[in-house]
C-alpha cells in the first residue's frame, strides 16, 4: 500500500492513536498470493469497534505496541504490518465477528513452526481489548510451504513400508494404559497384533514411570511385535512413545526403537514444535514412521470462541512432519461434529483443499505435492460402528479399537479379530456398490454368523454410542453429532 502525506500526518502523532488509525485497518487492500492469510473469531469487549479490534489483532501480531514509536520510520512499516482488511458478524452469535488478517511473507523464518506461531498467536489471546480470540484457519502460501520439509514418509509410503493395500489400518491402545508390568504389557501387545491388528500403541502418558520403565517396555513390546509377525506373516508395528524430558532422551529412545526393528515410534503434541520438527528429521533420516498424539489439543482448541482450531494446528503438523495424525472419530466419545471433523481429514489427506464453509474450511489450500497424513481415529469405537467409521473417514485412516479390543470378553487376541472381521466386511459390501452405511447393521450381521468374535462384540458393545452436542459446529449450518 501507498502511504499518503495524509495518511503519514495521522499516523505519526505522537502518544496513543487507534490501531486502525495507525494502518492496520486497510478494507482495501487486496491480499498477495504469497500473504499468510488468517481467520480470526474475535469478541470485541463493549466500545470497541469489530475494526478496531481486528485492526489491533492484526497489530499485534506483527510490528505495532501501543503507542507510536519512531524506530518505525526505520523500516518499510506499512510492508512489515500486518493487515486486517475484513470483519464480517458470524451468523445467529452476538458480538462475533471474523476478521481476515494478511502478513508479509517477510514476518516469518523459513521452515519454523515455532516462529510462526510465536508472531500470529504469541501476544494476542491475551490482549484487553478483546474479550476471546480464536484463530479458526490460515492460508499457508506454496512459497512458504516448499520451506517445510512435510510428513517424513506420508500415506502412499506407509502403505508400501506395510504392504497393506485397500482398507483402513486398524490398531488399539494398550490398556490400563498404566500400571502394566513390561511383560504383561508385551503380552497385549502380541494377544493384539496376532488377532488382526496392524497397530498396538502407547498411550499419551505412558514414558517411563516407575511401574514399567521405557528400556523394558520397548524391548517386550517388540518381542510381541516380532512374535505376532512371526505367526501371521504380516508386518506389524507399535508405537513406542519416544516422549521424554529432553530432546537427548527422545533421540536415545528413538534409536533403541530402531534397532530392535520398529516400523514406527509416537510422540505427544505437548513436546512443543521444535521438538516434534526434530524427531521428523530423524525419522525420515531413518525410514520410521512417526505417530503423533495430540495430547493436550482440546484444552487450546475445543472452545468455540476462543484458542487455537485443531485445523490450524493440524495444518502446522502437517508443515513440520508427522506421518499420523489424531483428528476424530465422528462417533465415539470425544468431541467431533462430522462436518468438522471432514475438514480436519481433508486438511492432512489432500494435495488441493478447496474452501468449504460447511467444513469450517475458510481458505483454499494447495499442499504443492506435499505428501499426506495419516488421519487416526481413536476414541470410545467398536465393530458395531465400522460402517459409520468407513462412511465419515474412508479408507485412508487408521481406526484405533482400544477398549473395542482388549475389552472382549473372549480375550484381547478376539477382540482384534472381531474388528478385522468387521472392517473387511464393511470393504467388501462398499466395493460390491451397496450402501454400506444404510445397510451397516445388516452387512455386519450377516458376518458374526461366521465370526463368533463378532458377534459377541456386536452383543457387549452395539447399543453403545456418547450422544452428546458437539461444541464446535459450522457457522453456516448447526449440525448435531452423529
Amino acid at each position: 500500500m501507498v502511504s499518503s502525506p495524509e495518511k503519514d500526518a495521522g499516523r505519526w502523532g505522537a502518544g496513543v492513536i487507534p490501531y486502525a488509525q495507525m494502518g492496520y485497518w486497510q478494507p482495501d487492500y487486496e491480499p498477495k498470493g504469497t500473504d499468510v492469510i488468517a481467520a480470526f473469531r474475535i469478541t470485541p469487549q463493549p466500545g470497541v469497534p469489530p475494526e478496531e479490534a481486528g485492526a489491533a489483532v492484526a497489530g499485534e501480531s506483527s510490528t505495532a505496541t501501543w503507542t507510536v514509536v519512531w524506530t518505525d520510520r526505520l523500516t518499510a512499516y506499512d510492508h512489515y504490518q500486518a493487515k486486517c482488511y475484513r470483519v464480517d458478524p458470524v451468523p445467529g452469535t452476538d458480538g462475533q465477528y471474523i476478521a481476515l488478517i494478511a502478513y508479509e511473507l517477510d514476518l516469518f523464518e523459513e521452515g519454523s513452526i515455532a516462529n510462526l506461531t510465536s508472531s500470529i498467536i504469541g501476544n494476542v489471546f491475551g490482549f484487553k481489548a478483546l474479550k476471546a480470540l480464536r484463530l479458526e484457519d490460515l492460508r499457508i502460501p506454496t512459497q512458504y510451504v516448499k520451506t517445510f520439509q512435510g510428513p517424513p514418509h506420508g500415506i502412499v509410503m506407509e502403505r508400501e513400508y506395510l504392504n497393506k493395500f485397500g482398507r483402513p489400518l486398524l490398531g488399539a491402545t494398550t490398556k490400563p494404559k498404566l500400571g502394566l508390568s513390561a511383560r504383561n504389557y508385551g503380552r497385549v501387545v502380541y494377544e493384539a497384533l496376532r488377532g488382526g491388528l496392524d497397530f498396538t500403541k502407547d498411550d499419551e502418558n505412558i514414558n517411563s514411570q516407575p511401574f514399567m520403565r521405557w528400556r523394558d517396555r520397548f524391548l517386550y513390546s517388540m518381542e510381541g511385535v516380532q512374535r505376532a509377525q512371526a505367526a501371521t506373516g504380516e508386518v506389524k508395528g507399535h508405537y513406542l512413545n519416544v516422549t521424554a524430558a529432553s530432546m537427548e532422551d527422545m533421540y536415545e529412545r528413538a534409536e533403541l526403537a530402531k534397532s530392535l526393528g520398529s516400523v514406527i515410534i509416537m510422540m505427544d503434541l505437548t513436546v512443543g514444535y521444535t521438538a516434534m520438527t526434530s524427531m521428523s528429521k530423524w525419522a525420515r533420516a531413518n525410514g520410521v514412521l512417526l505417530h503423533l498424539h495430540r495430547a493436550g489439543y482440546a484444552t487450546f482448541a475445543r472452545q468455540k470462541n476462543h484458542g487455537v482450531n485443531f485445523r490450524v494446528v493440524a495444518k502446522w503438523c502437517r508443515l513440520l512432519g508427522v506421518d499420523h495424525l489424531h483428528a476424530g472419530t465422528v462417533v465415539g466419545k470425544l468431541e467431533g461434529d462430522p462436518n468438522i471433523v471432514a475438514g480436519y481429514y481433508d486438511t492432512l489427506r489432500l494435495e488441493h483443499v478447496a474452501a468449504n464453509p460447511l467444513h469450517g474450511i475458510y481458505f483454499e489450500q494447495d499442499w504443492a505435492s506435499m505428501p499426506g497424513v495419516m488421519p487416526v481415529a481413536s476414541g470410545g469405537i467398536h465393530a458395531g460402528q465400522v460402517h459409520q467409521l468407513l462412511h465419515y473417514l474412508g479408507e485412508d485412516v487408521v481406526m484405533q479399537f482400544g477398549g473395542g479390543t482388549i475389552g472382549h470378553p473372549m480375550g484381547i487376541a478376539a477382540g482384534a479379530s472381531a474388528n478385522r472381521v468387521a472392517v473387511e466386511a464393511m470393504v467388501k459390501a462398499r466395493n460390491e456398490g451397496k450402501d454400506f452405511l444404510r445397510e451397516g447393521e445388516e452387512i455386519l450381521r450377516l458376518a458374526a454368523r461366521h465370526s463368533p468374535e463378532l458377534q459377541v462384540a456386536l452383543d457387549t458393545w452395539g447399543d453403545v454410542s456418547f450422544d452428546y452436542e458437539s461444541t464446535d459446529t459450522p457457522d453456516v449450518l448447526a449440525t448435531p453429532t452423529a
